[in-house]
């Protein structure tokens, strides 16, 4: 039985081509792993807190020295790392916002990119410590940037992921969703195509 883990970050419930491709993801999965466990965690819903001098707090401060609010910051921080962790298969549905990923997912790996926990500081360099899991990221976007200079979602999330250890990551791209019906038709379907390979 493995754990797989979904984060949700589109700020809208309904409309959503990110949330409907990880919907997919979820039935593919789970038709194919019954027995799999999944998580979804949805940032628009309960979102985190941005990294703050209180979170900072949390982390560095001994135990023993840390307000009520630096604890709270600490907790919260340990859920959300320890439901990493325990994930086998991490799932990141992204749409594109301003040619990056929404601030709530960058909010969220701030909480989870810790030294110490998910990775580690050595003579030669960093370390990830989440070796062997799997990640799938979901995106949709308005225009077609897959490959391009103005993509900084694909890039970004490939080297924090490789950072904590996580290599074999799957990028499937929803483009063209703002360029009329058959841009958009047409890189939603590849898209799904693509979801009906993966489990």
């Amino acid at each position: 039985m493995s754990r797989i883990l979904v984060i949700e970050s589109s700020a809208r419930q309904q409309g959503s081509v990110s949330r409907e491709l990880a919907q997919q993801f979820i039935a593919n999965w789970q038709a194919a792993h019954p027995a799999d466990q999944v998580q979804v965690r949805d940032l628009a819903a309960e979102p985190v807190p941005h990294l703050d001098a209180t979170l900072l707090g949390g982390w560095m401060t001994p135990s023993e020295q840390q307000n009520d609010a630096e604890k709270a910051a600490l907790a919260r921080s340990n859920q959300l790392t320890d439901e990493l962790l325990a994930a086998d298969v991490l799932v990141l549905a992204a749409p594109m916002y301003n040619f990056a990923i929404p601030s709530t997912l960058k909010a969220w790996l701030d909480h989870v990119l810790r030294a110490g926990v998910t990775f580690k500081y050595t003579e030669t360099g960093p370390q990830g410590l989440l070796t062997g899991k799997r990640a799938f990221v979901l995106t949709a976007r308005g225009g077609i940037y897959a490959g391009s200079a103005l993509d900084h979602q694909e890039p970004y999330l490939r080297q924090a992921l490789a950072f904590i250890g996580i290599h074999d990551v799957q990028f499937i791209h929803a483009e063209g969703l703002n360029l009329g019906a058959e841009f958009s038709e047409k890189g939603l379907a590849k898209a799904k195509a693509k979801l009906a390979e993966v489990a």
